[in-house]
């Protein structure tokens, strides 16, 4: 028995409790900061209204509006907005909520000259509080659902509770532990975050039906040799997965394009524990007690 074999022969219940201890710790940071905030995770304007208002300036420093906007409220965003083409910064996006945009412009005046009757200079917008909410809750409407439809899958396919039940809550861990770590930097999710997590549910169940398959279906090779085999093809996938997120994130201009890259390469990264640890754990387990070899 080879070295790799070796170790997941002696210590894939110590895996298996690897794994539930993230999904532990995520449990109680998401807690902390429902506690602190009354939010499980930080959401920014686009899931929670206000206003929101484009300043067709490409001389106004964005951290100076940073500044001015903290001085004066609590919750804001600004972005930088670059002409698609040439990449060239034109101009800012100030989000900020529970204000209206009077209160903005009065903020603005006293450090920027502003003509806010020119909509070549200066265009308002609203995302409303109770559109904002609604449209948060069809986002997390649609995540339940994918999530569910995904559970009904796994079990068909498989027919059997524990691996079933080992895919769903690596995918689960992936989430809470993704979310876990947002929170721990600071990160307001915003629309296309959420549709980042779609992303996730799909790709983790990749990787976890590979390996399910691999350990209860096929009879080539040892249990621990069909793992391993298993784990090169979905290692290969998940690193080139990663790199690809991560040259995506340093290379994408728009936030949102950002967000969803460091959400995929945050939570790529810890499906290779969820996979590789806990669910792999709780398979080799389960075929030793059901005597697959």
């Amino acid at each position: 028995m080879g070295k790799f074999e070796d170790f997941y022969e002696k210590n894939y219940k110590k895996l298996i409790i690897f794994s539930y201890l993230i999904l532990l710790i995520s449990i109680v940071l998401l807690g902390v900061n429902y506690s602190k905030t009354g939010e499980f995770f930080n959401r920014d304007i686009s899931l929670k209204g206000g206003i929101s208002v484009t300043i067709y300036n490409e001389n106004i420093n964005i951290e100076d509006v940073k500044a001015l906007l903290k001085e004066n409220f609590k919750d804001y965003n600004v972005l930088e907005l670059t002409d698609f083409n040439t990449n060239k910064k034109i101009g800012l996006i100030i989000e900020v909520a529970d204000i209206n945009e009077l209160q903005l412009r009065e903020v603005l005046k006293t450090k920027y000259d502003i003509n806010f009757d020119d909509k070549n200079e200066y265009d308002p917008g609203l995302t409303n509080s109770s559109f904002g909410e609604s449209f948060y809750r069809g986002l997390l409407i649609a995540l339940l659902f994918s999530f569910i439809l995904m559970s009904i899958f796994i079990f068909f396919s498989f027919k059997t509770f524990a691996p079933s039940l080992a895919i769903i809550s690596a995918t689960f861990i992936d989430i809470l532990a993704t979310l876990a770590i947002l929170n721990i930097f600071g990160v307001k999710i915003s629309a296309a975050g959420i549709a980042a997590f779609l992303l996730i549910i799909g790709y983790s169940i990749d990787n976890n039906i590979l390996l399910t398959t691999a350990l209860l279906k096929r009879r080539e090779g040892a249990l621990l040799e069909r793992l391993k085999s298993s784990m090169k093809t979905g290692m290969t996938i998940t690193i080139a997965g990663i790199a690809v997120s991560l040259i995506g994130y340093f290379l994408s201009v728009p936030e949102e394009l950002k967000q969803i890259f460091l959400i995929i390469t945050i939570a790529s990264l810890l499906d290779i524990i969820t996979t590789y640890a806990g669910n792999a754990g709780i398979l080799i387990r389960y075929c030793k007690k059901k005597n697959i070899t």
